[in-house]
């Protein structure tokens, strides 16, 4: 088998900003392994600077997984994540586009969806949520807002300087809507708790990793006097890493793009299922490439939150969508993901 790739560039609507920062372009990789006769399976990198990846850095470790796809048996799922797992030892999202590639090509060989290759039901897919992202200033939250309209599930970031006035104004622009909220890290275990109190009056559903990713026990610190459960994103990388947070958090949130495959990605979640967790799959920004990756595991899911595509302007890529926050994927073999004509924006 050969490994191709390609650099694309795409954009939000509106600035995406979280507690980390934000920008409007991004840059993925799109990647495509090719058999002897031809056939194609596809997935992206989505790299993020926090996990220590950017573009340049996915690049490399596909140039050096190379060896990898060309020695590969492409029925041999578990083998080549194991082998891209000794050949380099991050770069997740690298080894996740290579992983969702060779899902890709295996479902198409069988003539059937992922989802019923691993023999998932699409009716059990939780609605996703959507994201309103930090903003600067009330204007610039209703234009979010409305964005959101048709979404009956929110997912609102906060960690910046308006906290307090976002969750309010969110809460009385969507009366009736599930509301989540993620901090991405940004707060301290006191600040969190302090937070959580005001979150109450606005019946807000569940918060994602209110503190440092470093810090078990100031999760747990939070979660033991939390009465709204506490989910894990930055502090859960791996399946390993889920014995450790058992006590600390009520759930974990994965993603291809951090723990490096399809097949990680289903032993986080029999980690957590032994360990009495709910478990999320968000994602990156990302295309309906790579968001359609992780839709297919969406049967095995309490909450989803994969709207990186929704946030495009210019998505390349058909595949799984969440209009309306329904998950609904596509039955066609394999990812089912397509290009758009006309819609390819080759950033490089």
């Amino acid at each position: 088998m050969k490994l191709e790739h390609e650099i694309i560039a795409v954009h939000t609507r509106t600035p995406f900003v979280i507690a980390r920062g934000g920008a409007s372009e991004w840059r993925r990789v799109w990647v495509r392994i090719i058999d002897h006769d031809g056939a194609e399976g596809w997935g992206e990198a989505a790299p993020s600077r926090f996990y220590g990846e950017t573009t340049d850095t996915v690049l490399a470790a596909l140039d050096a997984l190379t060896g990898v796809v060309e020695r590969a048996n492409g029925w041999s799922l578990e083998a080549v994540e194991r082998e891209m797992n000794k050949t380099i030892r991050f770069n997740a999202s690298a080894k996740s586009a290579v992983s969702a590639a060779l899902h890709d090509l295996a479902a198409k060989r069988l003539g059937v969806p992922l989802y019923r290759m691993l023999g998932l039901d699409p009716a059990d897919a939780p609605p996703s949520s959507f994201t309103i992202p930090i903003t600067a200033d009330d204007h610039a939250l209703r234009r979010a807002l409305d964005d959101a309209a048709p979404y009956p599930v929110l997912k609102v970031k906060l960690g910046g300087p308006r906290d307090a006035d976002t969750i309010a104004g969110v809460r009385a622009a969507a009366p009736e809507k599930i509301l989540r909220v993620d901090a991405n890290a940004a707060w301290t275990p006191k600040h969190a708790l302090h937070m959580i109190d005001i979150l109450l009056d606005y019946d807000v559903e569940i918060v994602e990793q209110p503190v440092a990713a470093h810090d078990v026990e100031g999760l747990r610190f939070v979660r033991e006097r939390s009465p709204l459960p506490i989910i894990a994103d930055e502090s859960c990388i791996v399946a390993s890493d889920v014995p450790r947070l058992a006590g600390a958090v009520d759930g974990v949130n994965l993603k291809l793009a951090k723990c490096g495959g399809l097949r990680e990605a289903m032993r986080i979640v029999a980690a957590a299922r032994a360990h009495d967790m709910s478990v999320m799959a968000g994602c990156m920004v990302e295309t309906s490439l790579g968001i359609s990756a992780a839709a297919h595991l969406a049967p095995l899911l309490d909450y989803a939150d994969l709207d990186g595509a929704a946030l495009l302007a210019d998505d390349p890529f058909d595949g799984a969508s969440i209009a309306n926050g329904a998950i609904a994927l596509p039955d066609t073999p394999g990812l089912g993901v397509t290009l758009r004509d006309g819609r390819f924006s080759n950033g490089g």
